[in-house]
């Protein structure tokens, strides 16, 4: 199945670059093949950024909604209250080989990833002197960053994957790449985020919506934290947390409230009227206004959470009532649907330095308490008592204010699988934490070997 997914990449990049730049004679000369031609396709800066647009646009594709569905409907916060099978399997932990969702998921990160070796492979041979200065190196730094966002999304996901690190030129191109394990997917994405923010020019105030270097160092915060190096996603989020760029807003719906993009956001893709963004109708009610499918629904645990003025606070925002029934409120546009992707904001690196603090080699519970304090002071939640050094109870609260401070963001399945409470919280067993390689790809791949991850 790569070989069809690679031809569909190729292909979808050619269109992308004739829509972008309209009869530009180098491109009609292009014959469409199997192969993108690379001394051919990105030969100038205008191609250029329009490869690492394209890479931008799958990956906006990529957090509104698989993101958003594989984290969320596996998990507590969420029940799926339509028919449609595989949203419904998801919802009941029962994960097959052959699950829509989960496919398309899996292949919409090949193809973002295949997206960015080319541009990693081709922009720095393109000369040009309309660049800008540094312009370059920068489209090659956001590059690797968004190619290191695919590849923890399988990381986490799927364990460990195939790493291609070179762009489909022809079918010759798509073998010998056995699958990797997930220390060495992770490896990759954090060599990716390196190479990026070497790439990557010094930081602007205002920027939230392009990679930077604080957002390179914001998500490797976030890498740190799943494999288990304390002291250095604790390092990592004390930067961005002391960058006067970023700060936790007030009140806590402040930040999914239009014009959107407040100092809440490390790293959020914009919408706008004309380019859709995170969908608020299966959230919403099917009568009233606004009108939606209400497929995602809060499940009376975490209605009743956010509800508690000591737990959730100003958070109940997340959540709103109609009548009898309750819907969440984060995606809260429909028509036209401007709502972002929340990729990073602030919040995640105070619980993050928090669990890194209570986690590594030499505890600092004051601190870790500190940090918790500070996402529960702005949510207008009850404090965690400072004296308190009880560890156990300390790393549960960090957890529980991720489930209500994150509720219908892209966290909560995953913050249950690694933190290894998926079992007792869900019921799901050990060997059903991975979500299925796609059957197809299995059979398909040689280079797979037949095999698809522990129980399935």
């Amino acid at each position: 199945m790569k070989t069809t997914l690679n031809q569909y990449i190729i292909r979808a990049l050619f269109v992308l670059s004739v829509i972008g730049f309209g009869a530009c004679e180098s491109f009609l000369d292009l014959k469409p093949t199997n192969s993108l031609l690379a001394d051919n396709a990105v030969y100038d800066a205008k191609t250029s950024r329009a490869l690492v647009n394209a890479a931008y646009s799958r990956l906006k594709s990529y957090t509104i909604s698989p993101a958003i569905i594989l984290a969320v409907i596996p998990a507590d916060n969420v029940f799926f209250g339509g028919s449609l099978s595989q949203y419904l399997e998801l919802d009941n932990n029962a994960f097959t080989v052959t699950n829509s969702a989960i496919v398309d998921a899996y292949r919409s990160n090949y193809s973002l990833i295949n997206t960015t070796n080319w541009a990693i492979s081709e922009i720095p041979k393109v000369t040009d002197e309309s660049f800008a200065a540094g312009e370059q190196n920068k489209l090659v730094g956001e590059a690797h960053f968004i190619r290191a966002f695919a590849y923890f999304s399988l990381g986490r996901s799927w364990g460990g994957v195939q790493l291609q690190l070179n762009p489909t030129t022809d079918l010759s191109s798509l073998g010998n790449i056995p699958r990797s394990t997930q220390a060495e997917t992770y490896a990759q994405v954090l060599a990716d985020l390196n190479t990026a923010e070497q790439l990557l020019p010094d930081d602007d105030n205002t920027t939230r919506n392009l990679v930077q270097r604080a957002i390179v160092r914001a998500f490797r915060a976030k890498v740190y934290l799943y494999t288990q190096q304390f002291d250095q996603a604790e390092t990592e989020a004390t930067a961005v947390i002391n960058n006067p760029k970023y700060e936790l807003v007030k009140p806590y719906n402040a930040f999914f409230q239009a014009p959107f993009l407040t100092k809440e956001s490390v790293f959020e893709i914009s919408a706008t009227t004309n380019n859709s963004g995170t969908s608020g109708s299966p959230w919403f009610l099917a009568s009233g206004t606004p009108r939606g499918s209400y497929e995602y629904r809060p499940t009376n645990e975490i209605i009743t959470l956010l509800n508690d003025p000591a737990k959730g606070g100003g958070r109940n925002a997340l959540i709103a009532t109609r009548g009898s029934d309750t819907y969440g409120n984060l995606y809260h546009t429909t028509s036209p649907n401007i709502n972002p992707a929340y990729v990073i904001r602030i919040a995640d690196l105070y619980l993050i330095r928090a669990e890194a603090r209570v986690r590594k080699a030499t505890p600092d519970y004051a601190g870790a308490i500190a940090d918790l304090n500070a996402v529960r002071s702005r949510a207008d939640a009850e404090l965690f008592p400072t004296g308190n050094i009880d560890r156990a109870a300390i790393l549960q609260a960090i957890w529980d204010e991720r489930r209500l401070e994150f509720a219908f963001e892209a966290d909560r399945w995953y913050d249950l699988v690694r933190t290894e409470q998926a079992e007792t919280e869900l019921g799901v067993s050990r060997n059903f934490w991975l979500f299925p390689i796609p059957q197809a790809d299995v059979l398909a791949d040689p280079d797979l070997g037949g095999e698809n991850n522990p129980g399935y």
